[in-house]
């Protein structure tokens, strides 16, 4: 054999990897989210517009699923709300970079998404919201002030 033509090739596929047809998933996919959260983390760092990543319209396989929550950790701050169904919020160990899921009242996950922001959306106080609530509050005060006024007169009589 002194010829390369004449060494006799033999192709066989790995055992650890199967083709993505049959293995589902995003195969590289998990690679290109990491790209596109970093990019969008760029834009909200020079003061852009914070946004989302639908994981939920994606193929992900479970193992993709791990190798994403692998690959982004979980930082200090994990809040739990409980409206119409429990949602669960968390910053992943890269500062801006929210994994998010809500489920409805029976537990099935409703929405599944990578918010690139400050801090997620649904924490956000409307400004209706917070006035009403500021008048309830002013009208806590008001009462309260009255009736600490109607004990120092009831305290000043005796």
């Amino acid at each position: 054999m002194s010829r390369l033509r004449d060494i006799p090739i033999h192709v066989e596929p790995s055992a650890q990897i199967e083709p993505p047809a049959r293995a589902g998933g995003l195969g590289g996919g998990v690679t290109a989210i990491l790209s596109e959260a970093a990019g969008l983390l760029e834009k909200l760092a020079d003061g852009g517009k914070p946004a989302l990543i639908d994981l939920r319209s994606l193929p992900m396989s479970p193992r993709d699923r791990a190798a994403l929550q692998g690959a982004l950790g979980e930082g200090e701050v994990r809040v739990t709300l409980n409206a119409d169904g429990i949602s669960t919020l968390y910053e992943t160990a890269i500062a801006g970079l929210w994994w998010v899921e809500h489920r409805n009242g029976q537990g099935d996950l409703i929405a599944e998404l990578l918010e690139i922001t400050r801090f997620p959306l649904i924490l956000d106080s409307a400004p209706d919201e917070i006035a009403t609530s500021a008048a309830a509050l002013r009208a806590l005060v008001h009462a309260g002030s009255t009736a600490h006024m109607a004990g120092e007169e009831h305290a000043t009589r005796q």
